[in-house]
């Protein structure tokens, strides 16, 4: 499971300008079942997707291809998380 930090940087003025083409890509993020959640970063630094099910370098690829990352509206980060514990809704994710 992988933490994708999505921080703003050089380029945020550009962010309204590219939302619909970044939402697509979150969009397919869920298509294709990889995103389990997505969401705001409080407060307005930018934002965070829960991934799960792919590679560390399928999630780099992924990652790379987001619009807001290619025009450095954001900067990402990964962490990759090994879960040990989980509420029992969760435990798909132990797994």
């Amino acid at each position: 499971m992988f933490l994708v930090t999505l921080r703003f940087s050089a380029n945020k003025a550009q962010a309204s300008n590219l939302m619909s083409a970044h939402n697509d890509w979150i969009r397919r993020g869920f298509d294709d079942r990889v995103f389990l959640m997505s969401g705001s970063l409080k407060p307005g630094v930018g934002g965070i997707v829960l991934a799960h099910g792919l590679t560390r370098e399928a999630l780099d690829e992924r990652v790379s291809e987001d619009p807001f990352v290619v025009e450095d509206v954001v900067s990402a980060e990964i962490l990759e998380i090994a879960p040990g514990r989980t509420d029992e809704r969760l435990a798909f994710l132990l797994a």
